[in-house]
């Protein structure tokens, strides 16, 4: 709607100048300045359809086309070795931060990067089918959940703002536990500090909550399953690694990994 104002716009000055001749050169020159903006704004207008169309066309002539092997075995079938928890939020996709190509990776995305417990009366199902297809279906070897800086989901959930949401209060309710242990423990930092430190402490408990799924703590004590938490922050361009196993199969324990 935009882009046809402007357009409307442009095409009311250029009729203009052709049909009144007679305008002082200055008026003239000013009509052609605003011709020449509203044209730079048109041009700038962002087209969906169109960015859909360039990016799938870069895609398959730099992606597709010159890996026919790699597509064509996922064609057929897909055995990714990972299951991938991260965060909704548009700039943190783990096929790019972490390099994952086609087939390597089944991904879940959501508010926070979050992981309910296992529960058969949920009305957060999907996750819980995501979990179970993964684990038992494709026979992931790991589940890695990721965090990240200046999350506005682990905002939300640290400064009460509840703002009256149909779903977003609700859902960032599964970390509680986390702001709780965030409160008790760093209540000395700001605000801002206390939710960085919430943002690894709701990856702990996402981990925690993957354990009450029964094939998924099957998988861990048989050892075919691994699962892991990671935090990537976009400020500093870093990203932590740490683990999280049963032991004795009742406590689980936190391993630290590694910062890159």
């Amino acid at each position: 709607m935009a882009t046809d104002s402007c357009e409307d716009a442009i095409a009311g000055l250029q009729y203009l100048l052709s049909e009144k001749g007679d305008l002082e050169d200055i008026a003239a020159e000013k009509i052609k300045q605003l011709t020449a903006e509203l044209e730079a704004i048109a041009a700038k207008q962002f087209n969906a359809v169109e960015r859909i169309k360039t990016g799938f066309a870069h895609f398959k002539k730099w992606k597709y086309e010159k890996n026919p092997g790699l597509y064509g075995e996922l064609a057929e079938s897909q055995s990714p070795k990972f299951l991938v928890f991260a965060c909704s939020d548009s700039r943190v996709c783990p096929s790019h931060i972490l390099n994952f190509q086609p087939g390597e990776a089944f991904m879940v995305r959501n508010i926070a990067n979050m992981v309910p417990p296992y529960d058969l009366q949920t009305k957060y199902s999907g996750v819980g089918a995501a979990i179970e297809y993964a684990v038992l279906h494709l026979k992931v070897e790991n589940i890695l959940v990721i965090g990240h800086s200046r999350c506005g989901g682990i905002d939300r959930l640290m400064r009460n703002e509840n703002c009256g949401s149909d779903f977003i209060d609700d859902w960032v309710k599964t970390c509680l536990p986390a702001k709780a242990k965030v409160r008790r423990e760093c209540n000395s930092l700001d605000i801002d500090e206390q939710c960085a430190n919430c943002e690894k402490e709701a990856v702990n408990v996402s981990l925690e909550n993957l354990l009450t799924y029964p094939f998924v703590k099957e998988g861990v004590m048989k050892k075919t399953l691994s699962i892991k938490g990671g935090h990537y922050d976009f400020v500093k361009g870093s990203f932590e690694l740490w683990s999280l196993d049963l032991h004795f199969g009742i406590h689980t324990y936190y391993g630290f990994i590694a910062s890159v």
